[in-house]
């Protein structure tokens, strides 16, 4: 069997927010343990599609090239993932890329995920301090529960979990699961549970934990393994628990 001389990439592209999408192939040289990326590369360093005719470069998001930034997400062969970590040589060929369908398309492959940091506004996902000043080391946290809380916190807002879920829409405004799990996160901080309400009244609000259909895509597609329904599944505990307490006036009780 013939070593393969090149590989052909099916590009979805679009010039501006408001024009049409098309698609464009480029044949381009094959190369052991390429990724993704390097094939966008490639088209970059050279951009002429498959019939030889000049054309712009494609551009897509990317930053850290090693799968903790989120950036470089898109829709590969049909699934959403990471293209720094997505191996032609484990891709069927011909490579179909295309933007991310829940996310507004800037230009080509990348996408506009304001939506999810509007999300993280919602829940109140930090921890606030008073002043700049230094406060000094804070509680610890118990081992056990900081190594659960570790997983929840290699969220890089990537917004692959938003793709796979059927209840984040342009007909919904659901905030997704990656929100709900950072909330979580931050309630299970010894500091950061002080504010534990604030970020409980955020999932109760409009578009927040209720918006969930228990579809469950989000966990089997999370690049870093998150346990996020078990995130939705504690978050709807603790915002049950929250209406009552606010449903009894009790909403300072502990």
């Amino acid at each position: 069997m013939a070593e393969q001389s090149t590989i052909t990439f099916i590009i979805t592209r679009q010039n501006d927010p408001n024009s049409d999408p098309y698609e464009e192939t480029f044949n381009i040289p094959y190369r052991k343990n390429m990724n993704v990326i390097s094939g966008l590369m490639e088209i970059q360093k050279n951009p002429v599609n498959a019939n030889g005719e000049k054309t712009t470069p494609v551009m897509w998001d990317m930053n850290c090239l090693e799968e903790v930034c989120g950036a470089c997400s898109m829709v590969i062969n049909g699934t959403a993932r990471q293209s720094c970590a997505a191996l032609v040589d484990t891709l069927e060929q011909p490579i179909r890329l295309e933007p991310m369908s829940t996310f507004p398309v800037v230009r080509d492959l990348i996408v506009d995920r304001e939506r999810m940091f509007d999300a993280l506004k919602q829940v109140k996902a930090w921890i606030p301090i008073d002043g700049t000043h230094d406060l000094g080391p804070g509680p610890r946290m118990p081992e056990k529960k900081r190594q659960w809380a570790y997983e929840l916190s290699k969220c890089m807002t990537c917004g692959v979990c938003l793709e796979a879920c059927p209840n984040v829409n342009d007909k919904s405004n659901f905030i997704g699961p990656a929100a709900i799990s950072q909330a979580r996160l931050f309630n299970a901080h010894p500091t950061g549970e002080m504010n534990a309400s604030d970020r409980l009244e955020g999932l109760m609000d409009e578009g927040g934990i209720s918006g969930c259909g228990n579809s469950q895509n989000c966990v089997q597609v999370c690049p870093k393994g998150i346990p996020l329904t078990t995130s939705i599944a504690a978050m709807n505990r603790a915002t049950n628990i929250q209406a009552f307490k606010n449903f009894f006036g009790s909403d300072n009780a502990h």
